[in-house]
C-alpha cells in the first residue's frame, strides 16, 4: 500500500492532505513519511523488514551522535543510516540523554512468567469426589427426614 500510495503521489499533482483523504488516511503524515523513504532509499526502504532487526550499540551510538553533531531531524538521521524508522531512533536518543550509553544496550523484555497453580493429585481428587458424594447422600437424607417430619405435624 505505501508503494502504491507513493508512486501516485509522485505521478498526479494530487497533495499529501488530498491523496490521504482519498485512501481514508486520518493524517498525511505516514505519506510524507514514506515518500520521504522513497526518494533516499527506493523501494527497499518501503519494504518491510521481516523479524526484528537488532542493532549494535556501537550504532546506536553512531546515529545519536550524528544526529546531535549535526542537528539533523529523525528522518534526515534515519535516511543516512538508511533506515526506515526514525521513532527509533527518537528512542536512541531519548536512552542516550537519559542513561547515556548504558541506555543504548540491548534490554531484554519479558513478560513476567506465570505463577504455577498448583496440580490437585488424582487421589485428591478422588477423596473431593467421595466427600462430594457422601455430602449428596446425607443432603438426601436430611430432605427426606425433614418431609417426614412435616408430615407427621400435619396428622
Amino acid at each position: 500500500m505505501d508503494f502504491i500510495l507513493v508512486t501516485e503521489y509522485l505521478n498526479t499533482n494530487l497533495g499529501y492532505k488530498l491523496l490521504a483523504s482519498k485512501y481514508g488516511m486520518p493524517s498525511s503524515s505516514p505519506l510524507k513519511q514514506w515518500v520521504r523513504t522513497y526518494k533516499s532509499l527506493g523501494i527497499e526502504g518501503l519494504k518491510r523488514k521481516s523479524g526484528k532487526e537488532t542493532y549494535t550499540v556501537q550504532f546506536k551510538l553512531d546515529t545519536v551522535k550524528f544526529m546531535l553533531e549535526t542537528g539533523a531531524s529523525f528522518q534526515e538521521t534515519a535516511n543516512q543510516f538508511k533506515m526506515n524508522n526514525p521513532a527509533l531512533i527518537y528512542s536512541w536518543r531519548k536512552a542516550f540523554n537519559e542513561q547515556g550509553i548504558e541506555g543504548l544496550k540491548l534490554k531484554l523484555k519479558r513478560r513476567p512468567s506465570m505463577t504455577k497453580k498448583p496440580r490437585k493429585s488424582k487421589k485428591s481428587e478422588e477423596k473431593d469426589l467421595t466427600r462430594e458424594k457422601a455430602l449428596e447422600r446425607e443432603n438426601e437424607l436430611l430432605r427426606l427426614e425433614v418431609a417426614y417430619l412435616g408430615m407427621s405435624t400435619h396428622y
